[in-house]
């Protein structure tokens, strides 16, 4: 499978942006899927994870109440909505794929997916 991240681009801050992530070839192992993000000079850092069925979710807490993960039944695409951005949104996000279904805590860190995005970049203006 390979998987394709887009819908970054530029936003004020206090704006809004959805990002999607699609998947090509077979998408036997899009079940848990992870957001994550790097800004210049920084490591790579969790944003937020859905479990196959939607219904698990995990949020880092630096976008608890301005990002939403989501996927309609279980299937690809996987979305992130992302509200009121600030100018510490700014970086490449990178959607990944991870075969389990069921979301651990884990996945919160980035070795545990399988298959990762490119990338795309998000960059919030103040």
């Amino acid at each position: 499978v390979q998987l394709q991240a887009s819908g970054g681009g530029l936003a004020q801050a206090g704006g809004s942006m959805k990002l999607s992530c699609t998947a090509s070839g077979s998408t036997s192992s899009t079940n848990v899927m992870g957001w994550f993000r790097q800004a210049p000079g920084k490591e790579r850092e969790f944003v937020a994870a859905i479990s196959w069925s939607g219904i698990g979710i995990f949020y880092a807490d630096s976008v608890k109440g301005r990002f939403t993960i989501y996927r309609d039944n279980a299937k690809m695409p996987v979305y992130l909505q992302m509200n009121n951005l600030k100018p510490e949104d700014t970086a490449v996000y990178y959607c990944a794929a991870d075969r389990l279904k069921g979301l651990i805590p884990r996945h919160k860190l980035s070795e545990e997916y399988d298959v990762w995005g490119q990338g795309t970049l998000v960059t919030v203006s103040s």
